[in-house]
Formats: structure tokens, C-alpha cells, sequence
């Protein structure tokens, strides 16, 4: 074979292809378990975090086995279904009809009683974004709440995931005197809303905070009938 033919040049850089190509396979499969496992515990960080309790990656299995004592899927008219809670796709069960939507529910036994644990997911500015709510048992009054982004900007939408613009869901309702769902309002300076109700956004973040907004409200509305019958 002339090495410095065509022939030579072609067949050795498709072998290299294949070799380099095979190598990285290998390396993300044996990466793979280690990736759904970080996975998986930044999630039960997440669920932890929003009823105010803290944990590490050594500790996190531990304390929410002992902490999260029931998970459960219901549907949008809060009908509990089969399924496990803690595997649910928010982002596939978005793309679903209500009526066949699946929604996962976490119940925690804190020193402050139970609390129900509310996953959600919205879009930001530059891609999805996600957090939980945890609700006192009367479903109204938020006892804690944990935000996360995929690529927000530094310093400005990213300030969701801060324990400053968190903490000021504590203590918010979601259901006006009559009994019909608000919401919380995700407010622009000088914007009016009742008090109850509202969090002040974040500064040169308008878009993500308006879609934090939009993200409490539908997810909400698609946990309202479930909310409805566990407060009557």
C-alpha cells in the first residue's frame, strides 16, 4: 500500500475516528452511574432545602429517608394515580393534556408539623427553570421555597436561586379571603399587588422573574384541585 496515497491517509483517519469514538463511549458509560447518582442527591438536596433544612452529598440520603415520609402521583384533579413521585418528568408531563398530566407530591415531617412539597418547572430567559414549594397543612401559607436555573445571567436572573429572593416566599399565601387561587406575584418595582401575595423580583431580571411567575401560576393551577381537597 503507498503510504502517501489517498487510500492510507482515508483508512487511517476512519480508524482513528472509530478508536477515539469507542474510548468515549466507554468513558461515558462508566461515568454514567456516577452522573445519575450527583443526579439524584442534588435533587433530595433541592426537596430538602425547600422545607429549610440543609444537607450535604454525604448526609442527603439519610436525612430524606428519615425526613420525607410519604411521595405519591396524583392528577390534575387530585386524584392520587400510579407512579413514583420521585422519577416524575415535570418537563414530559408539561407536554401532556391536563387530563393526562402526572404531578408528584412530597410530604415532610419537620418540627414545624408536615409540609407538602410541590415540585415545579418554567422557563427563564435562557432556558428552563424549576424549584419546590413546601406549604403549611392549611395549603396556603408557603413555608419554604428552593428556585434553580440551567444558564440565568450572573447577578441577575441567576438571583433566584439565592437564599435573599427564597426567603421572601415564607409566609406568602396562594389562595385569596374567598378561597380562589392568586398565586404569588413576581412584582416590577412600583407594581401593586396585595402583599400577601407578592415577592419583589429581581432587578434587571424581568424576564426570569417573569417566568418564575408564570411557573408558580400554572403549576399551581394544575395543583389547585389537589390543594382544594386536602384543605376541605
Amino acid at each position: 500500500m503507498n503510504r502517501n496515497g489517498n487510500t492510507y491517509t482515508v483508512l487511517y483517519a476512519a480508524i482513528m475516528v472509530i478508536l477515539v469514538a469507542a474510548i468515549l463511549a466507554s468513558v461515558s458509560m462508566a461515568l454514567k452511574p456516577r452522573q445519575v447518582r450527583n443526579i439524584e442527591i442534588e435533587k433530595k438536596q433541592s426537596i430538602l432545602a425547600s422545607v429549610n433544612i440543609a444537607s450535604t452529598t454525604e448526609n442527603a440520603d439519610d436525612i430524606y429517608t428519615e425526613k420525607i415520609i410519604n411521595q405519591y402521583v396524583i392528577n390534575t384533579k387530585g386524584e392520587q394515580v400510579d407512579g413514583d413521585a420521585f422519577d416524575i418528568d415535570l418537563k414530559k408531563e408539561h407536554a401532556k393534556k391536563d387530563g393526562e398530566m402526572h404531578l408528584p407530591v412530597f410530604e415532610c415531617e419537620t418540627e414545624d408539623g408536615l409540609k407538602y412539597i410541590l415540585p415545579m418547572r418554567g422557563t427563564g430567559l435562557w432556558g428552563p427553570i424549576w424549584g419546590y414549594i413546601s406549604l403549611n397543612e392549611d395549603m396556603n401559607t408557603i413555608f419554604g421555597a428552593n428556585f434553580d436555573h440551567a444558564g440565568e445571567t450572573p447577578g441577575l436572573g441567576a438571583e433566584i436561586s439565592t437564599e435573599a429572593f427564597e426567603k421572601q416566599f415564607v409566609g406568602k399565601t396562594i389562595f385569596d379571603e374567598s378561597g380562589d387561587l392568586y398565586s404569588i406575584i413576581v412584582a416590577k418595582v412600583g407594581q401593586d399587588a396585595p402583599a400577601e401575595h407578592k415577592v419583589d423580583g429581581i432587578s434587571g431580571g424581568t424576564i426570569t422573574s417573569k417566568g418564575l411567575e408564570d411557573m408558580l401560576r400554572d403549576d399551581f393551577t394544575r395543583y389547585e384541585e389537589f390543594l382544594k381537597k386536602k384543605k376541605s
